[in-house]
């Protein structure tokens, strides 16, 4: 079983979350440079360290590398009035949106700690997540060729997408992930084409549920959850800890 560090970065900037994710990507991808010589003789035994970031960002629309511009409705102007920024990144997908109220976990794995299979990641992750809306009572599943978690994925009229998933893997190291809409306002999804998709819409527990919930028990059922499904033990990071 493998060790997970987890550690909630609470209320973030895209572009700082990013950065420090770029920091314990690298550092896994160093260790994993050092490993061998030139000879393939062992240099390091050093472990490479897995992480499990959760985040709430500020108003923020992010294009993934597979993405069409053209699925952000709105101008530059209307993105100041509404105090949103917009970044290009380099996960794979298409267009989404941050903000209050989501819960965006980024986990940075090696996965030749678990299993070298990107499909298979997945499809953790969406278990993760189905497994924590089966928590509040609400019955979510996959959508056939669709990333994500949905709801009434069968129902062309009523599917709906409650959690997009992006990710980037460079040498089975993982870095991106996914963003569950807890108590997120749903009207800044109305100025994009969700992850390209023209059809289905999307939700969020508030709005299933009819209700406020409380995003921090949220946060530890999707803690606990991941953990069960990458069986693994999740950790806390000690405050003096460093990458």
């Amino acid at each position: 079983m493998s060790d997970i560090i987890f550690k909630d970065l609470g209320k973030i900037g895209y572009e700082e979350a990013f950065v420090y994710q770029e920091q314990l990507l690298k550092r896994g991808l160093e260790v994993k440079a050092a490993r061998f010589n030139k000879d393939q003789t062992l240099v390091t035994k050093e472990n490479i360290r897995n992480y499990l970031l959760f985040c709430e960002h500020p108003h923020v629309y992010t294009l993934g590398k597979s993405g069409h511009i053209e699925n952000l409705l709105i101008s530059d102007v209307r993105l100041k009035e509404l105090d949103v920024t917009f970044h290009e990144t380099n996960r794979g997908g298409d267009i989404t949106y941050h903000g209050p109220g989501q819960i965006v976990a980024y986990p940075i794995l090696d996965l030749e700690q678990f299993f070298t299979d990107l499909g298979k990641y997945m499809r953790c992750l969406e278990e993760t997540v189905i497994l924590t809306l089966n928590d509040y009572g609400i019955k979510a599943g996959r959508s056939s060729g669709e990333t994500g978690v949905w709801l009434d994925a069968d129902d062309k009229e009523k599917a709906r997408k409650i959690c997009a998933m992006g990710v980037k893997c460079s040498r089975w190291m993982t870095m991106h992930g996914l963003a569950l809409n807890v108590n997120t306002d749903m009207s800044f999804f109305d100025h994009i084409v969700p992850c390209g998709i023209t059809d289905k819409s999307v939700t969020s527990i508030e709005k299933e549920l009819g209700k406020e919930v409380d995003i921090e028990d949220v946060k530890a059922r999707l803690k606990d959850n991941f953990g069960r499904v990458f069986e693994a033990e999740i950790i806390m990071q000690p405050e003096a800890a460093t990458i």
